[in-house]
């Protein structure tokens, strides 16, 4: 269903129910209280979080002070746009000042932040509602891990099922409804893998499009912040408030911010479309393989120009990530495991050891490696407005202390757009066995945000896998 122009239309007896566009709608008129909405989500985590474990820290009192500060500006004629009102969370690795950063690791200590991150400064600028901090991979990488002080989050579609990582909480609390909005973070697939198991929108945007100042460091040259959704369009609003030259990070990129809603036409009519078949056709699951191509199909349907290409095997877009992630990762934490190596989970600590053993040659290839496989992969934008492949190579994992390891499987189809530095998309397109949700990705040009919002956004328009919702069961006995 595309964005109500008449408020009145809308369902408010369930305001958790709704995404950014409508509760945006609905609070401009009046016709929700921002107080109200704030107090719905924090009444739905209270009653259903204990189960999912989706928040490492709520700040309900923060959250119902902006909340009423929102309404009276808003009701004195200072509205500042469709985020204004709206509740958000954070990856507990991003800066909130006054709030500790957790990174969901003992190692670090329990005080507040000083500062806010560039990202939360902005969306806090924008009127939104911060409702708290959400768990993640130890650091964004050491999970999912039962040996930290807070249990890893669970899927809300199957709570024997995890929601993907590393922005685990992200994924797990937008789905559930406990907030319209999450900003988590990606170096290999950090947002889609979650968003893909959740069956919600999450967009790694360019490289530099949204500063990582404040954010606790995984990988400096290929981390990425981005927003997660229910919904293209809220995905769209969310960018266009958190996006921005930060002076300050170095790998901030000066480019104007669009207006990324405007884009979102329905139309694709025309457009040329690159499907990637060769990194998930043998490499999925059945059940994903068909739905992708299902997928692909309906956007040829829409008016969009489809033509199946082969690019390098995602192996070796892995295989260079991974060479510079744990070099990076080691410098990062290199001090701690020559310290106090027990204070890190045991999943973080072995996947950082490794770095120790990597030469700086080993490095400086790794780079010259990224920057080939980058160029061939952008090369591909001259031909096509956007590629598009699976968004995971499988519905979520089970829930199991002692499953096998993800990071040892090396096949992951998220890993190349985050090598090449692009926009990629993961969209919802159904759900298969154990009623576990389905994604594609749709990736385009540097700075190509709202080519592939736009994609996203009529892909949505055809289908309703982005409507349903899952039903949430307490852990509290009546």
């Amino acid at each position: 269903m595309d964005l109500p122009h008449d408020a009145s239309r809308l369902d408010l007896s369930d305001p958790t129910s709704l995404g950014i566009a409508e509760l945006g709608v609905a609070i401009r008129s009046g016709l929700l209280s921002p107080v109200t909405l704030t107090q719905a989500c924090l009444d739905r985590i209270a009653r259903y979080d204990n189960v999912l474990h989706s928040f490492i820290t709520v700040t309900a009192d923060r959250a119902l002070a902006s909340a009423r500060a929102a309404e009276a500006e808003i009701a004195g004629g200072g509205y500042r746009g469709p985020f204004h009102g709206i509740p958000y969370a954070l990856k507990d690795i991003v800066d909130v000042e006054g709030v500790p950063t957790t990174a969901h690791s003992r190692l670090m200590p329990d005080t507040p932040a000083t500062a806010d991150a560039h990202v939360t400064a902005l969306l806090e600028h924008a009127g939104g509602i911060l409702l708290g901090k959400l768990g993640t991979f130890e650091f964004a990488l050491g999970g999912p891990s039962w040996d930290l002080p807070w249990p890893p989050p669970l899927n809300p579609w199957n709570t024997d099922f995890l929601p993907g990582g590393s922005s685990s909480g992200s994924g797990a609390a937008v789905a559930a409804g406990f907030v319209p909005a999450a900003i988590g973070t990606d170096t290999g697939g950090s947002v889609r893998w979650p968003a893909a198991c959740c069956g919600i929108v999450g967009l790694k945007p360019t490289y530099g499009r949204i500063s990582r100042r404040g954010v606790q460091p995984n990988t400096f040259s290929i981390d990425h912040c981005g927003p997660m959704t229910r919904t293209a369009r809220d995905c769209a609003i969310m960018l266009a408030a958190s996006a921005g030259y930060d002076p300050l990070d170095p790998g901030s990129a000066d480019e104007p911010v669009p207006d990324y809603v405007a884009a979102l036409s329905g139309d694709i009519t025309g457009m040329r479309i690159g499907l990637i078949r060769n990194w998930y056709a043998g490499e999925a699951t059945e059940e994903v393989t068909e739905a992708v191509d299902r997928a692909a199909a309906l956007l040829a349907t829409l008016g969009a120009i489809v033509e199946e290409v082969v690019l390098p095997d995602i192996g070796q877009y892995a295989d260079a990530k991974t060479l510079i992630s744990m070099s990076e990762l080691y410098t990062i934490h290199a001090p701690d495991l020559r310290t106090r190596p027990e204070m890190f989970g045991a999943k973080l600590r072995q996947r950082v050891m490794g770095g120790v053993f990597i030469r700086a040659e080993d490095y400086l290839n790794a780079q010259r490696w990224r920057a080939d496989l980058a160029r061939g992969l952008n090369m591909q934008f001259s031909r096509f407005d956007a590629l598009v492949t699976a968004g995971w190579l499988n519905a979520a994992d089970p829930a199991d202390p002692n499953g096998a390891d993800f990071f040892r499987r090396g096949r992951n189809v998220t890993m190349p757009f985050s090598v090449a530095g692009v926009p990629s998309l993961s969209v919802p397109i159904g759900f298969g066995a154990h009623g576990l949700p389905l994604a594609m990705q749709v990736a385009g040009a540097p700075f190509a945000e709202a080519t592939v919002l736009r994609i996203g956004h009529a892909y949505e328009q055809a289908t309703e896998w982005h409507t349903r919702s899952p039903i949430l069961h307490s852990g509290v006995s009546a």
